[in-house]
């Protein structure tokens, strides 16, 4: 799940060596945290939210498959 994330957000975004995910696993939960670089938030986030919301929904989606825990993305700065 961490590859399809970066996978979708490395060609979005200006400095893609600056793009992580953390991994924070609970008992009922998995929390993606993507961290970009200050100046790529924008388009990571998009008009409205509409970029942030794609990402999530495809995330959600792959996640719903394969994984029996509730999955999150969190965007970070």
């Amino acid at each position: 799940m961490k590859e399809l994330i970066e996978t979708i957000v490395k060609p979005l975004v200006d400095f893609p060596d600056d793009v992580q995910v953390t991994v924070l696993e609970e008992d009922a939960r998995i929390t993606y945290q993507l961290s970009v670089n200050k100046n790529d938030m924008g388009k990571v986030i998009g008009k409205q939210g509409r970029v942030a919301k794609a990402i999530r929904t495809v995330v959600y989606a792959a996640a719903s498959t394969s994984l029996q825990k509730k999955t999150y993305l969190e965007i970070k700065e």
